[in-house]
């Protein structure tokens, strides 16, 4: 198989942007405290609405609206039963996974293996005939742009914003936050739904771009978990986040490629290579708490002190 460097690059871009987006919704929901398991059975049911939507009314952004919206309204279930009744988020998370995964498989079955509308690419003037960047960086559909953008602006907003400042302290200390006049768990509640609408948007994606169709099993499934165990990888740090989404989306290309040049090895190897790196990175994250030192100081982070708690005013 030719391909030259500027090509694989730019196919790790692709097949990254779906999970940057779901991982980024995700960090920012934990950094407020919330544990939002849902993610796979989201990311199955907006691929669906997504892809059914456009496929109906022959309008991509209507896809794309309607994935997001079902994104959110996900997050908000969670929200209602796991941070303002106060039940545990993760039995909820789990049951509203398999209950979005059985109801996209249900209710997507009538438009299986159908062609429908796909997201073209777009180059960018002038930008894409840069050598080597231009095909990386500036030669993709419209979801890679705002794969690229959700990056700075979720590291900007947690960190140089009032209003990031705000979620992260709904994460770490929502007593302190109550004692200044702010309530928690409203900063929760919208932070959730903003993270789940982000998860919706990583569904469409895959439905509308990089993996354009529906059908079962869907291309997309099984990477909800992924993108949960990005966080962890990522220390809760949206840019280490990132970084881990980039390297998975790597090794699932190495193992379409591998495939080719070493066809007595099975592709599968490839494929579930993400997850023993994660247990290593928990295994560097729980040694970097007991011996600090310079390689696993790059791994070491703590998640927010009320991750998954629920909070009562006391």
């Amino acid at each position: 198989m030719d391909i030259s460097l500027a090509s694989f690059v730019a196919a790790i871009v692709v097949m990254a942007a779906p999970l940057v987006l779901a991982a980024l919704g995700e960090t920012l929901t934990e950094k407020a405290g919330v544990v939002n398991l849902s993610l796979d059975g989201t990311i199955l049911l907006s691929a669906m609405t997504g892809f059914v939507v456009a496929s109906r009314s022959q309008s991509l952004a209507l896809g794309f609206v309607a994935a997001v919206l079902v994104g959110g309204l996900v997050a908000a279930l969670l929200t209602v039963i796991g941070v303002w009744l106060g039940q545990s988020q993760v039995a909820v998370g789990f049951a509203l996974t398999f209950l979005c995964r059985d109801l996209a498989y249900f209710l997507g079955n009538p438009y299986a293996r159908q062609q429908g509308p796909q997201l073209a690419t777009m180059p960018l003037p002038f930008l894409a005939d840069i050598p080597f960047f231009g095909k990386v960086l500036f030669s993709h559909s419209l979801v890679v742009y705002l794969s690229f953008l959700a990056i700075p602006c979720c590291f900007y907003f947690l960190y140089h914003t009032r209003y990031g400042l705000l979620v992260r302290a709904a994460g770490e200390n929502p007593e302190g936050c109550w004692a200044r006049g702010i309530n928690p768990t409203k900063v929760r509640i919208l932070a959730t739904i903003a993270g789940g609408m982000l998860v919706g948007l990583a569904g469409a994606a895959f439905s509308l771009a990089v993996k354009p169709g529906w059908g079962q099993p869907q291309g997309c499934e099984g990477i909800g978990w992924i993108a949960l165990a990005l966080v962890i990888f990522g220390s809760w740090n949206p840019l280490r986040v990132i970084a881990g989404a980039y390297l998975f989306g790597m090794l699932q290309l190495l193992g379409i490629y591998f495939q080719d040049f070493f066809p007595a090895i099975p592709g599968q190897i490839f494929q579930v290579a993400p997850f023993p790196l994660m247990i290593f990175a928990l295994i560097l994250i729980h040694l970097s708490s007991k011996r600090p030192g310079r390689i696993t100081r790059l791994f070491s982070g703590k998640p927010p002190k009320w991750l998954g708690k629920a909070y009562r005013r006391s």
